[in-house]
C-alpha cells in the first residue's frame, strides 16, 4: 500500500496530503482523571533489549558490535534489574524475536518477577523496508515466539526504530494489543485513530528526549558519537518527570540495557527511581497495566 504517489510534494492535491496526514493520527485523549490509589502520576520505565540485533538486522557481522549487543545482556540486564528490584519497579521489556530465541532464560526469569515483555520486531528490522507480507509474517512470528519462550503472550509493542509502515497499525489490530508504544503525538496516553475510525489501541507515547540511544550512541565509522554527558541526561530526564508529576500525566521513558547499563552510567536509573520513591505518590507500572487503567477509564473494551 501506498499511502502518495511518486510524485513531488509540492504537485499534491489535498485529498493526498490529507490522507497522508490522517492515516495514524492521535484520538481522544486517555489521560484519566486519576491514577491509581490517588497516585499523582504514572511511571513507565521501559527497556528496549535489542542485544546483538542492531547488528543483525543490517546484515551486519562485525563480531566487535555483536559483542557489544551480547553486553546488554551479559552485564546491562541483570544490572538493571538490579537497580529495579531495590526500588520494587515493575518494568517493561521490549524484545525483539530473535534477542528472545538468543536469550531465552533471560526473557522467562523477567516475566516471573512480575515485568512485562512486549513486542519489538523479529529481528529489529525496519517496518518501511519490509514487504507488506513478510511484515505481517514477521510480527506473528514474534508474538508466537514470546509466548513460546514466556508463557504469556504479548500485548503491547514498540516498533523497531519507533518505524511504522502503512501496514503496521493493521497488523497490531489483528493481533489484538493493548498497546501501541512507538508514536509522538502527545506526553499522555491517548487512542490511536486511523483515517478517522478509532482503533481501541491505547498509544504510550515515546520521544527521542526521553531515551538515552541518542545522548550516547556511537559509530565509530561514521559522524555519530557520544555528546551529552551523563549527568546532564539525568537533568533532562529528571524534568520531563518532574513535568509529568506537575501536569498529573505519564512519564515514559525508553532506555537500553547496553547503552545505560554500564557503570558510569546506571546512576541515572539509580538517581530517577531515588527521586520518583521520594515523592511518594507515583504509580510505576508497566506499559501492559497502564494502558489497560487508561482504557478501563475512558470506558474502551480492554483489549488483551
Amino acid at each position: 500500500m501506498s499511502l502518495a504517489p511518486d510524485t513531488p510534494p509540492y504537485v499534491w492535491d489535498e485529498p493526498t496530503w490529507r490522507g497522508l496526514v490522517d492515516f495514524v493520527r492521535a484520538g481522544r485523549s486517555l489521560k484519566p482523571a486519576n491514577w491509581p490509589g490517588g497516585a499523582r502520576c504514572a511511571v513507565a520505565l521501559s527497556f528496549d533489549s535489542d542485544h546483538e540485533t542492531n547488528e543483525l538486522r543490517d546484515g551486519g557481522k562485525s563480531i566487535g558490535r555483536l559483542s557489544w549487543g551480547e553486553y546488554g545482556a551479559r552485564r546491562g540486564v541483570p544490572r538493571i534489574r538490579e537497580v529495579l528490584d531495590r526500588f520494587g519497579a515493575k518494568a517493561s521489556f521490549f524484545v525483539p524475536g530473535v534477542s528472545a530465541e538468543l536469550h531465552p532464560d533471560e526473557q522467562k526469569s523477567l516475566v516471573d518477577d512480575g515485568h512485562e515483555v512486549a513486542l519489538h520486531g523479529w529481528i529489529h528490522e525496519v517496518n518501511t523496508q519490509v514487504p507488506t507480507a513478510q511484515e505481517r509474517e514477521l510480527m506473528l512470528r514474534a508474538a508466537d515466539t514470546l509466548e513460546r519462550i514466556t508463557g504469556t503472550r504479548p500485548v503491547g509493542m514498540r516498533t523497531p526504530s519507533w518505524d511504522y509502515s502503512p501496514t503496521t497499525l493493521a497488523i497490531a489490530e489483528e493481533l489484538g494489543l493493548v498497546y501501541d508504544s512507538s508514536l509522538f503525538a502527545d506526553d499522555d496516553p491517548y487512542e490511536i485513530v486511523s483515517a478517522g475510525r478509532p482503533t481501541g489501541i491505547v498509544e504510550l507515547p515515546v520521544e527521542w528526549i526521553r531515551d538515552d540511544a541518542p545522548y550516547f550512541m556511537m559509530n565509530r565509522f561514521g559522524a555519530q558519537r557520544p555528546y551529552t554527558a551523563p549527568p546532564a541526561v539525568l537533568d533532562i530526564f529528571l524534568r520531563e518527570f518532574e513535568g509529568a508529576y506537575a501536569e498529573g500525566g505519564l512519564f515514559l521513558l525508553t532506555m537500553h540495557p547496553h547503552v545505560t547499563g554500564y557503570r558510569s552510567r546506571i546512576f541515572i536509573l539509580e538517581e530517577l527511581l531515588r527521586r520518583i520513591t521520594e515523592k511518594g505518590d507515583c504509580w510505576v507500572a508497566t506499559h501492559a497495566d497502564i494502558a489497560r487503567y487508561c482504557a478501563d477509564q475512558a470506558g474502551m473494551e480492554v483489549r488483551g
